[in-house]
């Protein structure tokens, strides 16, 4: 339920303020990430992961605008060694736990310069692929949404776009019980390309 009116909401937001638009454009991306899932589960280490997808700029003047987007994202972690001991029939130390993403910024795009852009916004991610042996008992470990805010620095370089981005998660992902909080962060940085 909570995707669903987060994606209706995202749409009608779009649809609404294109009206508004003085500018409208559409792109590709793609990039590197270096996730970790803060908790005393998994390591302290950002691991790298990929990102690519489209995006579509909208314009209201020349400073302000929206970025919304909607992103292939993927993170990598491992398991610590106490694992196990917080979650009984846990598999500890398993080096390769990999999450992929479908996730959906709506960023405030703020331009001081035509160089430069600063965002910020909400970002929405559903899960669509995990590792189902984090457990004994094959259980998902994981829910099937992550609510994030997003900060970063765009350069836009003609039709070119360089950015990276820190994403703080507010949800926690844990599926399995209450007894350890676990949080998605890290970086993402990217290139794109206008093509419309």
């Amino acid at each position: 339920m909570k995707v669903k009116f987060f994606l209706l909401t995202v749409a009608l937001t779009i649809v609404g303020v294109s009206g508004f638009a003085q500018g409208f454009h559409l792109g590709v991306k793609g990039g590197v990430n270096l996730y970790k899932i803060d908790s005393k589960s998994f390591k302290e280490e950002f691991k790298t992961g990929y990102n690519a997808g489209v995006f579509a700029e909208i314009d209201f003047s020349d400073v302000v605008g929206i970025q919304p987007e909607i992103l292939w994202n993927q993170s990598q972690t491992r398991t610590t060694k106490e694992f196990d001991d917080i979650y009984n029939g846990g598999v500890s130390n398993l080096k390769n736990v990999k999450l992929d993403y479908l996730s959906i910024p709506l960023l405030l795009n703020l331009r001081p310069s035509k160089l430069l852009s600063f965002q910020l916004g909400p970002q929405y991610g559903i899960l669509i692929s995990k590792r189902d042996d984090l457990v004994d008992n094959g259980r998902n470990a994981f829910k099937s949404g992550d609510f994030s805010v997003v900060g970063g620095v765009q350069l836009n370089i003609g039709s070119a776009k360089v950015g990276g981005r820190y994403v703080v998660g507010l949800s926690n992902i844990n599926d399995l019980n209450d007894s350890d909080k676990w949080r998605n962060q890290g970086f993402h940085l990217y290139v794109g390309f206008r093509i419309i």
